[in-house]
């Protein structure tokens, strides 16, 4: 962790090369309010060495929303989402609710879908 992350309790590794995905954190940002004013957002564009020192896989990260917490800890798909949405009033529900056993593979299987498609379309993978 550098210093500007070094005060953060959570680190957001985020595609900024997704139109998408900078909506979803401009949203997240704002419905968590001062809540969310302890994540560092870290764009993974461009930082495969960077992601690689740190023990990630550059093209894991890319396809997969992965979170640190304080202690190092890393949550991936799903886990972060979760970790996520549970520090947001509005979307505690959500989180319980995608994190049920019946629910969770679907949905994670359809991110991965999502995910997928949008990088081919985008010529990435």
């Amino acid at each position: 962790m550098d210093n500007k992350q070094a005060h953060h309790k959570l680190v957001v590794f985020y595609d900024g090369s997704c139109e998408g995905c900078i909506k979803d954190r401009a949203n997240y940002e704002r419905w968590a309010g001062a809540g969310g004013n302890d994540i560092y957002w870290f764009d993974i564009t461009d930082r495969e060495e960077q992601l690689k020192s740190l023990g990630l896989s550059p093209d894991r990260v890319m396809r997969e929303l992965h979170v640190q917490t304080v202690d190092g800890n890393i949550l991936c798909e799903l886990d972060a989402y979760i970790l996520l949405m549970q520090r947001v009033p509005r979307l505690k529900v959500l989180a319980w609710l995608i994190g049920l056993p019946v629910i969770r593979p679907c949905l994670s299987w359809a991110y991965r879908t999502w995910v997928e498609r949008r990088l081919k379309r985008q010529g990435r993978i």
